[in-house]
């Protein structure tokens, strides 16, 4: 499995470290831990994983992991999606797993590119930003898929970065806990395509932009418009348990068979 396929510098390899930790300390067994990934950089992830993995189709991810819990609600599934992969392609599947509130992680490694295939601009790339396929700078206005996550219906979603990996672990371990869907976006750092087409530097330096432009949720709800502006919200956005899915299909399966 070794050496990885990831570019020296990309921010996967902590967002991989701070899931294992996050599964360690959350005291999962190995043996009813399921990692379900799509396809892109960040989607490898589960080929260096030693847990029963599904590497699904592009987009499928949350798809196929909802059909492993579904059959085997016993079961810890922690999915794992890129940008593109989760909101582009898997867009639909992913608003739907949030409304159905079931009870799967997801951790999503946001690197505003899609990184494996040379660097087009996804439903992330923050507007003006520039791609292989936005030379002049894209447009489209960018999804903040955590605010997504929560209308949709998610009842956890949480944010942390590369370089705040001891948040990101441990918004990962509550996210395990919580019983219905929750969205981590791990903020990582792209410097072959994305660092470069936007002339963000190496490796620490887009780390350093990381530190610079978040903002902890707490502190942010005593900040202004235009204090905040520019920059995003890291920690937990939001807890609001809801009914679970699968809890829920249990109660009607139930009654029909009284």
């Amino acid at each position: 499995m070794m050496p990885h396929i990831w570019c020296p510098g990309c921010g996967h390899g902590i967002i991989l470290g701070a899931i294992l930790r996050a599964i360690s300390k959350a005291g999962l067994d190995q043996d009813k831990t399921v990692i379900v990934s799509g396809i892109g950089c960040s989607s490898r992830a589960s080929g260096y994983m030693d847990f029963d993995t599904l590497h699904t189709t592009h987009g499928r991810a949350l798809a196929f992991a909802t059909g492993v819990k579904m059959a085997k609600p016993e079961l810890n599934v922690i999915v794992i999606m890129g940008d593109g992969d989760c909101s582009a392609i898997g867009g639909n599947h992913f608003i739907h797993a949030c409304r159905r509130n079931i009870d799967l992680t997801a951790v999503v490694f946001n690197n505003s590119i899609y990184g494996m295939t040379s660097g087009q601009y996804s439903p992330l790339t923050p507007r003006g930003k520039f791609a292989t396929t936005a030379p002049y700078g894209t447009i489209e206005r960018e999804f903040d898929l955590c605010d997504l996550a929560i209308a949709a219906g998610a009842s956890y979603v949480g944010r942390g970065t590369t370089f705040h990996a001891q948040l990101l672990t441990d918004l990962i371990v509550k996210g395990i806990a919580n019983k219905g869907f929750s969205l981590i976006e791990g903020i990582s750092q792209c410097p072959t395509y994305y660092g470069r087409k936007n002339k963000m530097g190496g490796p620490i330096d887009m780390m350093k932009w990381q530190q610079e432009h978040s903002v902890n949720a707490v502190a942010a709800t005593k900040m202004t418009p235009e204090q905040l502006d520019g920059k995003f919200k890291i920690g937990e956005l939001h807890n609001s348990p809801a009914p679970e899915y699968i809890a829920e299909y249990d109660k009607i399966i139930a009654a029909r068979r009284a």
